[in-house]
């Protein structure tokens, strides 16, 4: 008799499906390569059948892994809801709540955060994502999420915390340099940008101003913008942070994004998550005017 299909081995070889690789399955676990490949072998072992082909390329389905993918999705939303069912029998603000929030947001913002936070709930630990990729809250990726976006279509709860703003800024020597920034629409200076997209600039306070570096990241652009590098637009609260950075003078303040605040709905009477989602909402609602002025 095969033995009996193993949840966690099924879910090792959706992760393994979803990264392309054993190695990044491991990551995304938090395991060792091989623990993920022993979980594979005892997957195939138990099914009879191998669910990949192992190629100098990477991982390749076979066909009996194809056929695999559905019913093992149907497991994992199955496992999900038990776990979430589960989670909600909490009572106490006890335990650890795991939060994914985008770099901007985790630049200098989280750790105040956290400190008010652990000064109220001493029994709670925070386990932080920070991404720009969205975390899947049906998935359970994450308890909570922060997230900057125009709008949210999940089904999950949600709330509007405020819409931030966004300034220029420059190091002081910088500017010492470009003391006519206004007078000739930013020429002879350079913007640090976030993509490769650079439209924005013709429409920004400085068009003649040219890119001269991308860097996708806030904390990579201040950097680079306290070494005199050049110019950056970033959420006004980050700027106003970093003591080594002014807002350039006579720039209006630049429309920025919402931040949301989402949890899934099973998380809603579990307490450590309710203790978190409280406090959040408090605490943007206490500080609007860091974000917002």
């Amino acid at each position: 008799m095969k033995p009996d299909l193993d949840w966690d081995h099924v879910r090792t070889f959706l992760a393994a499906v979803r990264c392309g690789s054993f190695r990044q399955a491991a990551e995304k676990l938090g395991v060792n390569h091989g623990t993920v490949h022993r979980a594979i072998s005892a997957l195939e072992t138990s099914l009879g059948t191998r669910v990949f082909d192992r190629t100098t390329s990477g991982l390749q389905l076979t066909q009996s892994g194809e056929a695999l993918i559905e019913p093992a999705e149907e497991m994992e939303t199955q496992a999900n809801t038990i776990t979430r069912k589960l989670s909600g029998l909490d009572l106490e603000p006890a335990g650890t709540v795991r939060l994914s929030l985008p770099p901007a947001l985790s630049h200098g913002l989280l750790s105040d955060m956290l400190f008010e936070f652990s000064e109220q709930f001493p029994e709670i630990s925070v386990r932080t994502i920070s991404t720009n990729r969205v975390s899947d809250l049906q998935r359970l990726e994450t308890d909570i999420s922060l997230r900057v976006a125009r709008n949210v279509d999940e089904d999950v709860l949600g709330r509007k915390l405020l819409t931030f703003v966004q300034a220029v800024y420059a190091a002081p020597g910088y500017l010492r340099k470009h003391e006519d920034l206004l007078a000739t629409g930013g020429k002879g200076a350079h913007w640090i940008a976030w993509s490769e997209l650079q439209d924005w600039v013709a429409d920004s306070p400085f068009p003649n101003a040219t890119v001269r570096h991308v860097l996708p990241e806030v904390s990579m652009q201040i950097e680079a913008a306290a070494k005199q590098l050049g110019l950056i637009k970033i959420p006004a609260f980050t700027g106003d942070a970093d003591p080594r950075l002014v807002r350039v003078p006579d720039v209006p303040l630049q429309p920025g994004y919402p931040v949301w605040l989402l949890y899934h709905r099973d998380l809603r009477r579990v307490a450590r998550v309710r203790a978190f989602v409280d406090f959040a909402i408090a605490y943007f609602s206490k500080n609007e005017r860091l974000f917002t002025e």
